[in-house]
C-alpha cells in the first residue's frame, strides 16, 4: 500500500472474502480482493487508521477487522524482534 517493490513473500496480503471481512492472508492463496503490505510499521499504523485499506480492498473495512491486523502486526513484530535477539 506504501508502494513498495517487493517479491511477495516478503510482504503480507491482506483479503477482502467473499463474506466481506478482512483478513490476513499469510499464504496468499485466500479467494477475494487482496491488497499488500510490506513490514514497515507506519504501513500497517496507516492502514489502521485511514481509509487506503477500504480503497485497495474496495469494500469498507470494519473496526474489528481493524482490531485483527492491529493485533496481527504486534504478532509479527514480536517475532521479528524475538527472532533478532536469538
Amino acid at each position: 500500500m506504501c508502494g513498495l517493490k517487493a517479491p511477495k513473500r516478503e510482504l503480507v496480503r491482506l483479503v477482502r472474502t467473499p463474506e466481506g471481512s478482512v483478513e490476513v492472508d499469510p499464504t496468499g492463496k485466500k479467494a477475494g480482493r487482496g491488497a499488500y503490505l510490506c513490514s514497515n510499521q507506519a504501513c500497517w499504523q496507516a492502514t489502521a487508521k485511514g481509509d487506503r485499506l477500504s480503497q485497495a480492498l474496495r469494500g469498507l473495512v470494519s473496526s474489528q477487522d481493524k482490531e485483527r491486523i492491529s493485533a496481527y502486526w504486534l504478532q509479527l513484530s514480536q517475532r521479528r524482534v524475538d527472532k533478532e535477539e536469538s
